[in-house]
């Protein structure tokens, strides 16, 4: 399967070999505290990143050349998928206890992947914004379960949409495979950790169903920016906390980068 086909650089100083890592809520508070200022970094990039396609949606949503604009929202989220990429790599790396320097990750990353990740970043986008055009419909309708049926549609799309996406952005970020079996991978996994997948989905869109049933929407459109920056890689932080141990068990991420470490110590 090309496991591990692409260059790796060596890991940083990371912890101390014998110090046993903390599980559960524990790690997660470990990460968040730790890495903080990494994941606000991290978040930054990716929102300039996806700056251009928000702000064209926006204006089409507003009435600004409305059909022309939600069309150039979709291809300016070019960038999406090798952002997302980049993303999900560093947080792995801190989880792996190995963190560098996140300009220098984050861009590598993103080149290594960004044309083949593309038509699914661009994928991702158009789902997130016909979810947001659905909701706010039925929003500004008055009668959001008016039609249950489409209700719960929308919720159990969402639900699989959140079980699925992780993988197929982690298969990007360590496993060198077309995009069709990535994808096939993905949803297997998902499925195939459906306790750990449906966890991640929960948690990882626990933040956004709180703004969304619970502070007013002007509220949400005052603190956008801080919004962005800390709730996006909060988000991205419990997901990851849930899938990423049967991923990288299943592929033996950790193991092998390990190995690798060790031999190339060897040789010098």
């Amino acid at each position: 399967m090309g496991l591990f086909s692409r260059n790796f650089d060596k890991p940083g100083p990371g912890v101390r070999k014998d110090e046993p890592r903390k599980k559960g809520a524990a790690r997660f508070f470990e990460l968040l505290f730790r890495d903080f200022w990494d994941l606000t970094k991290l978040s930054l990039l990716f929102c300039v990143c996806v700056f251009p396609t928000v702000v064209v949606f926006i204006l089409g949503l507003i009435g600004f050349y409305t059909g022309y604009a939600l069309i150039l929202s979709l291809i300016l989220a070019f960038p999406v998928g090798g952002a997302l990429v980049a993303f999900v790599y560093y947080i792995t790396k801190m989880m792996r206890d190995d963190p560098s320097y996140v300009w220098y990750e984050f861009k590598r990353k993103f080149k290594e992947n960004y044309r083949q990740a593309a038509p699914a970043g661009m994928l991702y986008t158009a789902f997130i914004y016909a979810q947001l055009m659905l909701w706010g419909s039925m929003v500004m309708s008055g009668e959001p379960v008016g039609d249950i049926v489409w209700f719960f549609i929308a919720l159990l799309s969402l639900l699989i949409f959140g079980m699925i996406t992780p993988y197929i952005f982690l298969h990007f970020a360590y496993i060198d495979l077309k995009t069709f079996s990535i994808i096939k991978n993905s949803v297997l996994m998902s499925f195939g950790y459906f306790p750990r997948s449906f966890m991640g989905a929960i948690l990882g869109g626990l933040i956004w169903t709180v703004l969304a049933l619970f502070v007013p929407l002007p509220m949400v459109m005052l603190f956008v920016p801080v919004i962005a920056l800390f709730g996006i890689p909060v988000s991205l932080l419990l997901c990851l906390s849930w899938i990423w141990p049967p991923f990288d068990k299943h592929f033996k991420i950790e193991e092998t980068l390990i190995k690798r470490q060790e031999e190339e110590g060897e040789q010098e």
